[in-house]
């Protein structure tokens, strides 16, 4: 049985929870519980704080954690980086007061900086040759310039909309994160049939995430126009019509390309074009 350890509370505990349970793990911990049995799958999920994932996975007390690469970054244990997961992507920035005319990173030298993240920050401000006193704090990092414990801070920032309330401006991105899942290093051959098998499904539902299907009626006079805009798994899906000099068409695109193509199609003569969310996409 593998044992996954996940965030007991805050932003990666519900995408996580959907992931496995989107991969056919079937979890159900109730309101309060730390523990609980997958259904379907050999697994039970452990609910942890997140500073304590990368611990409880070094020594083998959970095999899987799915947690922020900040974290991994910041608590420097002995891990291994199995997936990168796609959700929860944030930055590690450094912000100022508004008003400070900041230049680049030397304007740190010598000022004070608050952040949860002491070792990266450290390890930033090293690269770049500048001496700061870090000052590392939990939680509300953001209020430190404002009551005088620091001149800046190094925090999570998503959209930054916390920055903005405090009077802050982002000005230096020390790192890009995002959720992953990361395995102990010392793991048996059982424990790693188990791992492949639930990488299997991880994939399948991040593609498929990653990806639409259309479907879309096209002039037969314009299909080799349009199959050539289309890149799908394969081949597009090509089926005829009841009305005579038309045809139905089927493909995948992938997001990130999806209005650029749809655009494409348009001007190529498609019409009545259908996107369907894909549940599942196995390759």
């Amino acid at each position: 049985m593998l044992r996954i350890a996940i965030q007991k509370s805050g932003r990666l505990q519900e995408k996580s929870l959907n992931l496995l349970n989107e991969c056919g793990l079937g979890i159900d911990n109730g309101k309060s519980e730390l523990k609980a049995l997958a259904r379907n799958f050999p697994a039970e999920i452990l609910f942890l704080r997140d500073d304590d994932i990368p611990q409880y996975v070094e020594d083998g007390v959970a095999d899987l954690g799915i947690l922020g690469e900040n974290v991994i970054l910041e608590k420097k244990k002995k891990l291994d980086i199995i997936e990168r997961l796609g959700f929860a992507k944030c930055r590690l920035s450094i912000a100022v007061p508004k008003g400070v005319e900041y230049t680049n990173v030397h304007w740190l030298e010598g000022k004070k900086i608050a952040t949860s993240y002491s070792r990266i920050v450290q390890d930033f401000l090293a690269r770049h040759g500048v001496n700061a006193d870090i000052h590392e704090i939990s939680g509300s990092v953001e209020i430190a310039p404002g009551i005088g414990l620091a001149d800046a801070i190094c925090d999570i920032v998503s959209t930054g909309g916390t920055l903005m309330s405090n009077g802050l401006i982002e000005v230096e991105t020390v790192i890009k994160s995002e959720a992953v899942l990361v395995a102990n290093t010392q793991l048996s051959v059982e424990k790693k049939a188990l791992i492949d098998k639930l990488m299997f499904r991880i994939a399948a539902v991040n593609k498929a995430a990653n990806n639409k299907y259309i479907l879309l009626n096209a002039p037969n006079n314009k299909l080799e126009q349009i199959i050539g805009v289309l890149p799908g798994m394969k081949s597009p899906t090509v089926m005829p019509l009841a009305i005579e000099g038309w045809s139905s068409v089927h493909s995948v695109l992938a997001e990130e390309d999806f209005w650029e193509i749809i655009h494409q199609l348009k001007a190529n003569g498609a019409q009545g074009i259908l996107v369907i969310p894909i549940e599942k996409m196995i390759l």
